[in-house]
């Protein structure tokens, strides 16, 4: 019915209608639902100015964003040209919703997968039309928090890198707020098990953040390096490699070595580098691990039977934890004294 009264320029009751079209984008609803309710989104869209959708934007990207990745082949193309068609064009307005619809984005993109293109094509018009930095700094926040974007995202900034250029001239990558990237950076590296998110921030500390370049600040490239340490446990070979040409800013990726003079050349230069750019970090967050275990508490305050809370030296009860700890950092020490 709000198709017959286009000449008035507001929804009324906004908030009721929104909530209920959420509530038909479902994933666990048939497609038909979904298409139904995506042309109601979009004869609200037809009749409401830019600027009321720009000041309801937050209500509408409810159900709308999230639906993408669970959506069905014949819903997907309709959900793509209500994203270019009426959010695009919104810009910078869309910056308190941007994190929301690029998880929703991200989510969805699969490499051969259907619309695969377009939804790139979708991300980079949105990037052009946002502040990079802020735009860059959602791209973390949303690797950040949503463990299904990881991938697709790194993915994303590693092609947008271009390797022509120096790093600084392409700040932007890390946003604005460094301690949210390199959150994102621990995350990744500590989740095992996505090891495509592993690999990927891996080749992003390669190719963006190697350790001489001094990008970030000390505390920041212990808490990147401890990461490291999770993921040599794992004794992955794929990644271990990474870490290791990270260190030492070898080529170890490339096995296209056919000189052992070269070999010995190269074995020489990645000792000289780490001894000056890495050498040093990694003693320091080797330190940061040892302090935090000798932190834990070895002291529990327990109840007597008359309810008096007595402080008690309980070294056994906490001793599990703290010997499982540093165990983990003795394997890391014997896994890098190879």
């Amino acid at each position: 019915t709000i198709e017959f009264y286009k000449q008035f320029h507001s929804i009324p009751k906004r908030i009721t209608l929104s909530k209920r079209l959420a509530q038909c984008l479902h994933p666990a609803l048939p497609s038909g639902v979904h298409l139904k309710a995506l042309e109601v989104y979009e004869t609200i869209f037809q009749i409401i100015d830019k600027r009321h959708l720009q000041r309801d934007i937050i209500l509408y990207s409810y159900g709308l964003f999230s639906l993408l990745s669970d959506a069905a082949l014949p819903v997907k193309p309709i959900l793509l040209t209500l994203y270019e068609t009426y959010f695009l064009p919104l810009g910078e307005a869309l910056n308190p919703i941007l994190t929301g619809f690029l998880v929703g984005l991200f989510s969805a993109l699969e490499e051969g997968a259907d619309y695969y293109n377009r939804v790139i094509i979708l991300l980079d018009n949105l990037a052009n039309r946002i502040d990079e930095f802020y735009f860059y700094t959602c791209i973390w926040s949303a690797i950040n928090f949503v463990s299904t974007v990881r991938y697709s995202a790194i993915t994303f900034i590693l092609n947008h890198f271009d390797k022509r250029k120096n790093m600084k001239v392409q700040i932007y990558l890390i946003g604005l707020s460094r301690d949210t990237m390199v959150s994102a950076v621990c995350i990744c590296l500590h989740d095992s098990r996505d090891s495509l998110a592993q690999r990927s921030i891996l080749d992003f500390l390669l190719i963006c953040l190697p350790i001489h370049r001094k990008l970030l600040t000390k505390a920041n490239m212990i808490k990147i390096i401890n990461g490291t340490f999770h993921i040599l446990l794992q004794r992955d070979m794929a990644l271990n490699r990474r870490i290791y040409t990270w260190y030492f800013d070898t080529n170890q990726l490339n096995n296209d070595i056919t000189s052992e003079q070269h070999l010995i050349n190269d074995l020489v230069d990645s000792s000289s580098y780490f001894v000056t750019h890495t050498r040093e970090i990694l003693i320091e967050s080797l330190k940061s691990s040892l302090q935090a275990i000798s932190m834990k508490p070895l002291l529990t305050i327990v109840k007597s039977d008359n309810n008096d809370k007595q402080p008690m030296t309980n070294i056994i009860d906490s001793l599990p934890s703290s010997t499982w700890t540093l165990t983990k950092l003795i394997r890391v020490l014997i896994i890098l004294s190879k």
